[in-house]
């Protein structure tokens, strides 16, 4: 009967990683022998590592990424696709969002911008950073429709908070004046201290051009890409090699 009730009050208490951890020990004879300290050890261990991994999993959801599945342990450093794997490694540990760099990801279409950039936002994610996704030119139409029906403010404040923002496809679509306004507020209202991450097929040497206004383009590219990394992606498409196609 005790157990039971011990069962149940750790239910009670939202500690379930514990009270799981409690009915295992009791089923596992060598666990009898453990001395009281070690078995307390070892529950809130067990209630720490359940927490940790739903919040990480609750990080993933919330990021929406294009790639879901994308994760470090997958990445292909092929030559052809030129990825300095040591710089990858380095960006992977996370510092240069802990120091609110940024990271532009360029390449041809196909070469696997995307899925790069989603498999360093799931990294993040699992050491407990936030990432927001968005494809560019759907954030400013977003930033659009909430301007409109007056939630604006609270868009540009989740954009704000989250560690990681995470803009794809940089470049695809037409800039307009509205667009770049927009653009340069997200982006000042996080530099410095929060980090952006983008991909883009389109070389930085073009996003001045690409902005438009030269006094926003210089702007916004003054916060982003003196203090970025870059990773420039090489070889074929990655789409058609998966295709058989030539």
């Amino acid at each position: 009967m005790l157990i039971n009730q011990t069962r149940q009050a750790l239910t009670s208490l939202r500690l379930p990683g514990m009270a799981q951890a409690y009915e295992d020990q009791l089923n596992n004879p060598a666990m009898q022998s453990t001395g009281f300290d070690d078995r307390l050890t070892l529950l809130v261990d067990a209630e720490i590592a359940q927490r940790e991994n739903r919040r990480v999993t609750r990080l993933i959801k919330e990021a929406k990424l294009k790639e879901s599945s994308a994760c470090p342990e997958d990445v292909d450093y092929s030559p052809k696709r030129g990825i300095d794997k040591a710089q990858i490694g380095d960006l992977l540990k996370c510092e240069w969002i802990q120091r609110g760099q940024h990271v532009v990801i360029t390449g041809a279409t196909g070469t696997g911008k995307t899925w790069l950039g989603c498999a360093r936002a799931r990294e993040a994610t699992r050491r407990s950073l936030s990432v927001a996704y968005y494809r560019l030119s759907r954030l400013l139409e977003d930033m659009e429709i909430a301007q409109a029906d007056g939630s604006l403010p609270k868009l540009r404040t989740r954009l704000d908070k989250v560690d990681v923002l995470f803009l794809d496809d940089w470049g695809v679509a037409p800039m307009t004046e509205s667009g770049r306004q927009k653009l340069l507020e997200v982006i000042d209202d996080r530099v410095p201290g929060g980090s952006i991450l983008i991909t883009s097929q389109m070389p930085t040497k073009k996003w001045h051009d690409y902005l438009g206004e030269p006094t926003i383009a210089d702007a916004i590219l003054d916060r982003l890409l003196h203090n970025k990394h870059a990773v420039e992606l090489k070889g074929p498409s990655m789409r058609l090699a998966a295709s058989g196609e030539s």
